[in-house]
């Protein structure tokens, strides 16, 4: 089996039955693993319109041919369908949980069912149980963490737990895998509607590559390409994602007071420049990872001294802090460590509190509606009681709680125009009025916008070159072959998996000779990038499957109705005019047709009509 540990471990949380089945060889050697293993999975095995919080959703660990190698930048997935969007979610995680479990001897984990009451699942290589966690009711990630593995006896077992929030079935719970988590799309919600608290693994077994010699030496060049490149350094070593929040800000990008605006005053106050010197600060990093994009923060001073949390990223800033109107680092970095704990999605509870904070301003809600909390634009004090509160579905937080779609339509009105999300995932902290490109890859995400599925602001604004040269910022031209190539690229990428940082410093190439190496399948850049289609197309199908169209390939009104009132895009806007053309464009290339589906040629073209019929 080559890198690969043949089998794929199967737990029924309602019968208690425990299955191994073998990996389907024809499967992995067109999808590889990780988020193609995973998305095959799904397909096959979930009824369709299943409820995401009913028993019979299916919860996915899945790991890939080159986890608990000696790959460079190795991540960890997490996949379901989503409670909050209601399509197949793909969710990320750093850390080690993932290769423990390929070392225990398994390429997936697949949970279906409903356990009777709260439990965790214990795996030591063959021995596998479901455990009593009753006690672990309402514990914290960290106390759930601690917790299990003082149980179990072993300080070193890697966990994946949820927080209050995922018990509460909060619609964006994350998964806490140690100190990092799988924090889009509410796959901790799942968890939670399964009575699952925790994963907890412990293995010993090998993970063979079938070129090991060549293996070792590739691995090793590529790790000194990362550590070597400028690029690597300045974007991700040195100060971490947030040292991109300074470019945000001044490019128009900055999400403020829930996207109103794309810049605010004091944003270098969020930094990563600032972040350095304003507390205590090492960097971490993942599994095998030479590009250490973690930063280990302690506040030092003030109501929240003391407070250690796992850096303060980009996307955290963006939400957390300036789209509520906060700049206040401290109190970001507060709430950053409550979401962690509770078990929350940051940029997920970010534009959550960011709309509602809006919909008090406006008259929409009222202070009796929040009971005793005062949710202006700039009180940090009131992001941390919502955060408690939605959590713990506590007043208004149960509402919050249902994310900006859900809410904004049981409000209804003029909530509607005010909220900010594209298939009901809160949008992230690069917000596309002055980016068509980034527009275009927001509205076709798989899993609702999402920045990770293609990154096109480096070509608008950046300027680095497309697979057909430079393009203009504001100009559609070029935008919508730049997407398709990223999205391939990066799901390609999610396949081994491995981290979508590593993009900075290697190459197709580099991906597709560490996969050939590692499993004996021969193939190069090409090949990898018709991997990452092949996934791509796989996904869409399940997406259309569970009743979404073009129609919802769209932008929420405040980015195609509303003119960005400053930065360098100043007065610009995405039409809808604008992303009719985009999307014609996009799914002529795709070879889909006027409504956005795969047509029977791709489909064939791809080797997927056996799994999608």
């Amino acid at each position: 089996m080559d890198s690969y540990q043949g089998n794929i471990l199967c737990i029924d949380l309602t019968t208690g039955r425990i299955l191994r089945q073998p990996l389907d060889l024809s499967v992995a050697r067109r999808l590889v693993g990780g988020k193609g293993q995973a998305a095959a999975i799904l397909y096959k095995e979930l009824p369709p319109k299943a409820d995401p919080l009913g028993p019979e959703n299916i919860f996915i660990f899945s790991t890939g041919p080159l986890t608990g190698t000696l790959a460079p930048a190795q991540k960890g997935i997490v996949v379901s369908k989503s409670p909050l969007t209601r399509t197949f979610c793909d969710s990320y995680v750093g850390g080690y949980f993932s290769q423990e479990l390929k070392y225990a001897g398994y390429d997936a984990l697949v949970l279906t069912g409903k356990a009777e009451k709260l439990s965790y699942i214990w795996i030591d290589n063959e021995h596998v149980e479901i455990k009593n966690a009753s006690h672990l009711q309402g514990l914290t990630i960290t106390q759930t963490a601690l917790a299990v593995k003082k149980e179990l006896g072993d300080n070193e077992v890697k966990t994946a737990c949820i927080g209050p929030a995922g018990e509460r079935l909060v619609r964006f719970a994350c998964v806490g895998c140690d100190y990092r988590q799988a924090g889009r799309g509410g796959l901790g919600a799942v968890m939670g509607s399964k009575n699952l608290k925790a994963v907890a693994v412990r293995g010993t077994k090998p993970v063979e590559v079938a070129n090991p010699k060549e293996f070792v030496k590739a691995a090793r060049k590529l790790h000194k390409a990362l550590v070597e490149s400028e690029a690597v350094r300045a974007t991700w070593t040195e100060y971490g994602t947030a040292g991109s929040v300074d470019f945000a800000n001044s490019e128009g990008f900055f999400p403020t007071r829930n996207f109103q605006d794309g810049s605010i005053r004091g944003a270098e106050k969020l930094s990563g420049r600032i972040q350095s010197k304003a507390v205590r600060f090492r960097k971490v990093a993942c599994f095998s990872c030479p590009i250490r994009c973690g930063h280990l923060l302690m506040i030092k001073k003030g109501p929240y001294a003391g407070t250690v949390v796992d850096g303060v990223e980009y996307e955290t800033t963006g939400l957390l802090g300036a789209n509520c109107g906060i700049t206040d680092l401290d109190a970001v970095a507060y709430a950053n460590y409550l979401c962690d704990e509770l078990g929350l999605d940051t940029i997920s509870t970010g534009g959550v509190i960011g709309f509602f904070m809006e919909l008090f301003e406006k008259g929409i809600l009222t202070s009796e509606d929040f009971q005793g909390v005062n949710p202006k634009f700039g009180n940090s004090k009131a992001v941390l009681e919502l955060v408690e509160r939605i959590a713990r579905r506590e007043g208004i937080g149960d509402l919050m709680a249902e994310g900006v779609k859900q809410a904004s339509e049981k409000i209804g009105g003029r909530a509607l125009d005010l909220a900010v999300s594209i298939k009901g995932l809160e949008t992230p902290a690069w917000p596309p009025r002055g980016a068509p490109g980034m527009a275009l890859a927001l509205a076709t995400a798989d899993r609702g916008g999402c920045h990770e599925r293609g990154w096109p602001i480096a070509y608008e604004v950046e300027g680095i070159p497309g697979p057909s040269g430079t393009v203009e910022r504001l100009s559609l031209k070029g935008k919508a072959e730049i997407v398709k190539w990223e999205q391939d690229w990066l799901t390609a990428v999610c396949t081994l998996p491995c981290c979508d940082f590593s993009r900075t410093g290697l190459q197709p190439e580099h991906y597709a000779e560490l996969l050939s190496l590692a499993t004996g399948w021969k193939g190069g850049a090409d090949e990898f990038m018709k991997l990452g289609e092949r996934v791509w197309n796989l996904i869409r199908m399940f997406n259309i499957r569970e009743g979404f169209t073009r129609k919802d390939d769209c932008l929420p009104k405040r980015f195609t109705g509303e003119p960005l009132p400053s930065g360098p895009a100043k007065g610009h806007k995405v039409t809808s005019d604008d992303m009719t053309k985009l999307l014609d464009e996009y799914y002529e290339l795709r070879g889909w047709n006027r409504e956005g589906e795969p047509t029977r040629e791709k489909l064939i073209e791809l080797e997927l009509t056996d799994l999608v019929t």
